[in-house]
Parts: C-alpha cells; structure tokens; sequence
C-alpha cells in the first residue's frame, strides 16, 4: 500500500497506514509544485531584504533581532539544535511516524515556503523505517511540538538519534549512511517550518480517535455480556425508549447491547418471571447513556482532528499573494480541549464497566452466581482481584482525566505567554484507552465466567462467541488458577478483529 500527500492533505486512514503498517509515502506532483512556488516567495523576500519573522529574524522572545543574510542558513540548524531539547522515555514508533507524515502533510499545502527537497526528506525516513528518537517530555503544545518535531528535524541533519530495531538509540548519521541517504542543510525558514505544527499532538489524537471507536463498540459488548450474566432486562435498551431522548450515540449503543441480548436461553429464562426486579442497577440499565455519550464526545473530536487535517500549521506563513504573515495557529487549544474531553468520556466507560464486574462478583447483587465466579468460594477466591485491578485502573483514568488543556506556563520570555499543554492533553488520552482497555477485558473475562456459571442455558450468539474465544485459555470455572495471562488474553480479544467479526457474523455491523 502507499500513501499519496496531494497537496489538498491526506485521510485518517492515510495516518494509521503509515504510522501502524509499512505503506510507502509519495508525494503527488501537484504538491511539489505548490511548495516550489511558496519557495519562490521567499526566496524573493530573501533577494529584497525585507524583515520578515523566522526568515530573517531570530525566534520567540528574539524576534526582533535582525540576522545577516549570510547567516540565516546557520540560524535554521541553530535553531533544529537548540529546540531538540526533550527528556525522557522515546515516544512510540506509531506516534513518531504518524508526527512526520503530518508535517509533511503541512509542508505540501504549500504554505510554509520550504523546498520540496525538504518534504522529500522526511518522505525518505518515512519510506527507509527510520524512526527518530523523540523524548516524551519537552512540548507545551504551542509553539506546536516544538521540541519533539526538532527532534525529527535533527536527523534530518545527520545529527541525533534514532530508533533502533530492539528499541534503543542508534546515531542518526550512522543510520542515514545505512540507507543511502545524505543530511540536508536547510535554507532560509526551513528550520522553523519543520517544528512550527501541531502534528504529533494531531497524531496522536487521530490514533486515540481510531483505539477509542473501537473500545466503545466494545464496551457495548461486556455491557450486554455482563447484563446477560446477571439476568438483567432488555426492555431498557428498546429502540422507543432511547427515541425520545435523541442522542444519536445513546441510540446506537442501546441498539447494539439490544441486538446482542437476543436469542438467549439465558434471557428467555426470566424474562416472564414475576419475581424478576422491575428495574436493574444503573450499571446495567444506563449503560447506553454513558457510552453513548462517549460515542457523540467521540464525533466532536472527531470532526476537530478532521478540521485540523486540512489546516495549515505553521507560522510564518506564506499566501498565494506574496504575503508572509505570522500567525498563531500552531496553538494546540482545539486538539487539547478534545483530547481532554475524550478522556474524560473514556475514563467514565471504564467506571461504569467495573462497577458491572463489581455487581458480577457479589454473592448478593449478582442473582445466585457465586461468589467472586468461584464454585468453591473461600478456598478459592475467583476473580476477586481482577475486580480490585480493575478498580485501581479506573482510579488512575479519574487522576488522567482533569485536563491538562487548563494548565499554561508563560515561555520566551513572556513572548509566548499562554501555550495549550496538547502534547500532555493526547499523550494521557491514549494512556486513558490503554487502562480503559484492561477494564473492559476485566469485564470480559468476568461475564464469561458468569456465562458460563449458567449452563446449561445457552447464552446469546454473542456470549457463546465470547466463551469459545476464552474458554479454550480460561478452561471451565473450577479451582483458582493463574489469573494474569487470563486478563492478557482477554486483553488481546478485545482489541483484536476476531471476537467482534465473530459476533458480527451472527448479529449483523455492530453500530
């Protein structure tokens, strides 16, 4: 598969493919031509002379200090040098990668007044699987991501470190010999064109958009797994209840656990019986009204990384007219306020699950299972601790959810006086997916066992798909046995194709 940048910019769908798989990046011609005739610009501001931010000035609280021109080819690596400053742990290969096809993406709009030359450079360690070593902490999300994107920009330069095959740090020059390919020396503006974007928070957010669609159809699976467990209702998830109060999330959600509560011997066993509760836990009967509203929180944000996949990002820019103006749109606000939404939104999916794994787990809530799923409880204590794990999960998912976005610390200066804290904002936000993932597999494995406590009724298509893609690596209920690979599994069933296109093929799309 490859990747074409055009110089109208690239799809959701581009960014997973490059920054999740081996797709070779090209850039469309029309895209050349558009970066050569910015270049053009300020090439023709170079030849006048004329002051202008970034092109002939230093940076930040040194704007108004002017520089020679024989030097502002020294400016631009100065520049590279002194902003690859982060600290810390590198940052995944998925968010290196997906930050580099963005400010590639940035660059062939054709307002950043860069070389082609310079795109292709990118597009080369892109397409030769060099990976820069980028640390985790140095961005406060405006200027952009200042720091992590000099990190990439310096081994454009033989300079800095990569990534290598098992993880650890490699000389960048070292590995641009290996693959044939020379450092660039950059020209007027270029440096500051290549760090000036918002495109590893943006890369961050359009993988957490992809991790988080998937969990929420997800969780609507463990909803009505663990209600079918527990005898819940289906009548709460009726498509006229939801019809009355139109979010278009909570719709779908109901209609999802609706759907996957059908043909059920479980069900059919008390859905006429007179001593059935008349109204279940909110755990169990709200569940669409939580996840839905995930679900809509989940289309905001995804409708800014949208937006923001077609901006350009940078600053100084350069306008088809031959003006270059500064701008402020390497400001990081709109990914951060969404990003801290959507953890928000996420974390309370993943409070709700554990408090059904809770309810799953009781002797006394969970309508004559035994305690903890154990048939020989007090020997064995079951899943006791997968519920105490799950809790100490959603615990942490509370402390990720205050947002960063509200958090701004003055810089240069003053000069850059209120930044936006989106690198923090969408780092934590994929943590938040990760925990909320091990919850959901904690529910997973809970409402199997459940499912299983009730044979010999048969449980719905999509309980027998869950117990036969668990059963065969948790066995049967019966003596305590090593539970952490057990939650692993689970884990991988839950984020992987199989168990959902298993339950699809029963059931239908899940919405």
């Amino acid at each position: 598969m490859s990747v074409t940048i055009q110089s109208t910019g690239i799809s959701p769908a581009d960014v997973l493919a490059v920054a999740r798989g081996a797709a070779k990046v090209v850039l469309d011609p029309a895209a050349v031509e558009a970066m050569a005739t910015s270049r053009a610009i300020v090439d023709g501001i170079e030849a006048a002379g004329r002051p202008v931010y970034g092109v002939s000035t230093g940076f930040g609280a040194l704007a108004n200090t002017f520089v020679a021109p024989e030097r502002r080819a020294e400016l631009q690596h100065a520049l590279i040098r002194s902003h690859a400053a982060g600290v810390g742990a590198p940052m995944p290969r998925e968010v290196v990668r997906a930050m580099m096809l963005l400010r590639v993406r940035s660059l062939a709009l054709g307002r950043s007044g860069v070389r082609p030359l310079v795109a292709e450079a990118l597009v080369d360690l892109l397409n030769h699987d060099i990976t820069p070593w980028v640390p985790e902490h140095g961005s406060l999300g405006a200027s952009g991501d200042l720091a992590p994107l000099a990190h990439c920009a310096l081994v454009l330069l033989g300079e800095g470190w990569v990534l290598g095959p098992a993880g650890e740090r490699v000389d960048a020059a070292e590995a641009l010999r290996r693959a044939g390919l020379k450092p660039v020396e950059l020209a007027a503006k270029e440096g500051l064109a290549l760090i000036n974007g918002t495109d590893g928070m943006l890369g961050m957010l359009l993988l957490a958009v992809h991790d988080a669609a998937h969990l929420f159809t997800m969780a609507d699976v463990t909803a009505a797994l663990a209600i079918e467990a527990m005898l819940g209702s289906e009548r709460p998830f009726l498509p006229e209840l939801h019809s009355i109060r139109p979010h278009p999330g909570q719709a779908a959600s109901a209609a999802n656990i609706h759907r996957l509560l059908q043909d059920s011997r479980v069900m059919d066993s008390h859905r006429d019986d007179l001593a059935h509760a008349v109204q279940d836990a909110y755990s169990m009967r709200c569940a669409p009204q939580v996840a839905g509203a995930a679900r809509d929180t989940l289309e905001f944000v995804r409708t800014v990384a949208g937006r923001e996949l077609v901006s350009v990002v940078d600053n100084p820019v350069v306008l088809p007219d031959g003006r270059v103006e500064s701008t402020g749109n390497f400001h990081g606000a709109p990914l951060g306020f969404a990003a801290d939404f959507l953890a928000i939104a996420a974390s309370e999916v993943g409070a709700i699950a554990e408090r059904r794994v809770d309810r799953l787990l009781d002797v006394t809530r969970s309508r004559e299972l035994p305690a903890f799923l154990s048939p020989d409880a007090g020997v064995n204590s079951g899943l006791m601790i997968a519920q105490y794990t799950a809790a100490g999960i959603v615990a942490e998912n509370r402390r990720l959810a205050a947002p960063a976005s509200v958090d701004s610390l003055p810089t240069s200066g003053m000069q850059e006086d209120h930044v936006s804290m989106g690198w923090a904002a969408t780092k934590k936000l994929r943590t938040v997916l990760d925990n909320l993932t091990s919850v959901l597999a904690v529910e997973l494995l809970s409402a199997v066992r459940g499912l299983q406590l009730r044979a010999p009724l048969t449980p719905s298509p999509a309980g027998r798909a869950a117990v036969e893609a668990l059963g065969g690596i948790a066995g049967e209920p019966g003596p305590d046995v090593f539970l952490a690979p057990l939650m692993e599994a689970a884990r991988a069933a839950l984020t992987g194709p199989d168990l959902r296109a298993a339950i699809e093929r029963q059931i239908g799309p899940l919405g």
